[in-house]
């Protein structure tokens, strides 16, 4: 992540940090419930787009927002933070939770976005037999094995003694953040939201590693079924975090 520049930007009184590098037509990033694995994937999309990841309001490097508390919050905060940055048209990516804040942006202003891209998201029902895992429940020591398909793909990232106090802080505030936003993993969905998809008409790309534990590969048919114009791709040998897995997922969204 060493090119990749950082602001700060005051979004209605709270910081909010934004990474950006590359040039060219602009790709949004927004990442899950989780930031420890970094973006450094999102440096092969750099060489053809100006990518730009924001950290969610409680994540990473971004001040937390106690006043949000639902997913509709961070649609109107990403609002005004593309105002800010001037983006009037852009592809947007979103992964995980930030695939349900993505495709709840996109719903409601869809003129904004050229393309979408899902990549293993949370935010519809899905069918019982499918049940998105609540991963707030899930002891910090299960992760690792949870979330992808080769569990050092995160240990790698975590610290090899006793962690930081800094780093402790950091992932104390993420989860605490993320347990508000999702109901303490009760809220992984939006009931609504598969009655307004029809209007996701831009092109669309679902995308899934195929030994994802967290959101079940097999979510992705009922994705497509409700999705006007979507594509899927699914990649071998990658879980919930494809993008850090596979280089070809990643690829295939720059080409995409």
């Amino acid at each position: 992540m060493t090119h990749f520049t950082r602001r700060k930007l005051k979004i209605n009184g709270t910081d909010t940090v934004v990474l950006e590098a590359g040039s060219g037509p602009p790709l949004v990033y927004l990442h899950g419930a989780g930031t420890v694995t970094g973006f450094d994937f999102a440096e092969r999309w750099s060489r053809t787009f100006r990518v730009i990841i924001p950290y969610h309001l409680g994540f990473g490097a971004s001040a937390d927002d106690p006043a949000i508390d639902d997913i509709h919050d961070y649609v109107l905060h990403y609002l005004e933070l593309f105002d800010t940055l001037e983006l009037r048209q852009f592809r947007l990516v979103g992964q995980s939770m930030g695939g349900f804040i993505a495709t709840k942006f996109a719903v409601e202003h869809g003129s904004r976005i050229e393309k979408l891209v899902l990549v293993c998201p949370i935010g519809i029902p899905v069918p019982p037999g499918q049940p998105t895992v609540n991963f707030l429940a899930v002891p910090p020591e299960e992760l690792p094995a949870l979330l992808a398909y080769d569990p050092q793909t995160v240990v790698k990232h975590l610290p090899a003694g006793a962690p930081p106090p800094e780093f402790i802080a950091e992932r104390v505030k993420e989860a605490t953040t993320a347990g508000r936003v999702l109901g303490e993993g009760k809220r992984t969905f939006d009931a609504k939201l598969p009655r307004y998809l029809h209007r996701l008409t831009m092109p669309t790309l679902l995308v899934w590693g195929k030994q994802d534990k967290l959101t079940p590969t097999a979510q992705h048919e009922t994705w497509a079924k409700a999705l006007p114009n979507a594509k899927v791709r699914l990649f071998d040998k990658a879980g919930h975090l494809v993008l850090d897995e596979s280089a070809a997922a990643v690829d295939a969204i720059a080409a995409f």
